[in-house]
């Protein structure tokens, strides 16, 4: 994925004269800024409309306090997006911040000064220190077609299956003549009943029958036009990958769809992700610590994004099937003593690595 040139200043950076942090609580008609010093005093709090105008006087407002040079942003990829990109075109670094845990909300209470002010201290002690996504890219355009896709395949998979559902209580002689039938044929011969292929009848088994073969020629219909949605989808983010990314399917197991999968979650400015295993962390297939006392073990990352984590599941899968390598380190592993969970979070590992230095060489990543 080409990367555009962008800051590539650290928050390790030294501080300049007169520097302030800005935090944003995100609504979805207002955000409510707080300017915090890097001594963690609160400068000025105020509300802005969640407009193109209102970004801009929301950061002449906060430039009038100080240099702001980073800023803690809660919801960037959803309520504080348009503001983000705002930011970051402004050569502000943004940080995506999550609420306040319950605790603190518990012992200060709860407002939108209080959360803005929380964002920007978060910033302020090195714990906020995901860099947000810029989504002004392929790979957010490929997020859009992505999330049109998936809505078309859970939508196509709900009228499949009430099609089925519809089919079972069916007139037996129509039911009798679909049942045999493939999905492809039989979506196809649902596609074209109406009314006029039965007798038409005052009575209510005739109506019955007439509001079956409807029911079926409409849900069949939206199978076939969600199934060319999917087609149409599928080409487009193809098409992306191929363009701005081919290097990732040159590797075993990593197809469009994984692919896609994985940028998104990477986003357009990977140099964000300073290192693979941070990556890695971001995909959940990295082991936590887990020690007390005398015991020192590490277990299974249940967070991160759980879509790329399924996507490196799929790979990993699919290179156990095919690729001589992968199957002779899982001969290896077995016996070494190994549990086949045990090799499959390994390899899951291994293939972050890989997509991580495909799409960001070591080249590329900016000095601090």
């Amino acid at each position: 994925m080409t990367t555009r040139q962008r800051s590539t200043s650290s928050s390790t950076d030294p501080p300049v004269p007169g520097e302030v942090v800005l935090g944003v609580d995100t609504h979805g008609e207002v955000h409510v800024a707080a300017v915090v010093s890097l001594l963690g005093k609160v400068l000025g709090t105020e509300s802005f409309p969640a407009t193109a105008a209102g970004y801009c006087r929301l950061l002449v407002w906060a430039r009038k306090l100080g240099a702001v040079r980073r800023a803690g942003v809660e919801g960037t990829g959803i309520f504080g997006a348009g503001l983000s990109r705002y930011l970051l075109a402004q050569h502000v670094q943004v940080y995506e911040v999550n609420r306040p845990d319950r605790t603190a909300r518990r012992l200060l209470g709860k407002s939108d000064p209080l959360d803005a002010q929380a964002a920007a201290r978060a910033v302020l002690s090195g714990r906020a220190r995901a860099r947000a996504k810029t989504g002004d890219g392929p790979v957010h355009s490929a997020r859009m077609f992505k999330l049109a896709k998936d809505s078309a395949v859970k939508a196509r998979t709900q009228a499949i299956n009430q099609l089925k559902a519809v089919l079972v209580i069916a007139d037996p002689a129509l039911r009798e003549r679909l049942s045999s039938l493939g999905n492809r044929e039989l979506f196809r011969i649902c596609a074209g009943l109406s009314p006029r292929d039965g007798e038409v009848g005052e009575g209510d088994e005739d109506a019955v029958t007439q509001a079956t073969r409807i029911t079926l020629s409409l849900l069949a219909q939206r199978i076939e036009q969600l199934t060319g949605q999917i087609d149409e989808l599928n080409q487009r983010l193809t098409r992306l990958v191929e363009r701005h990314a081919s290097q990732l399917l040159v590797p075993v197991g990593i197809g469009p769809d994984s692919a896609v999968t994985l940028l998104i979650t990477m986003g357009d400015n990977p140099e964000r992700l300073n290192t693979e295993a941070s990556f890695a962390a971001l995909c959940g297939v990295s082991p936590i610590e887990y020690s007390s006392g005398r015991r020192s073990t590490r277990r299974l990352n249940h967070g991160g994004d759980r879509r790329a984590n399924a996507a490196l599941h799929r790979i990993v899968f699919t290179r156990l099937r095919h690729d001589p390598r992968t199957q002779a380190y899982y001969e290896r592993r077995t016996q070494e003593g190994k549990t086949r969970r045990e090799i499959i979070r390994c390899l899951k590992r291994y293939a972050a690595r890989e997509v991580f230095n495909l799409v960001r060489p070591v080249s590329s990543v900016p000095p601090l």
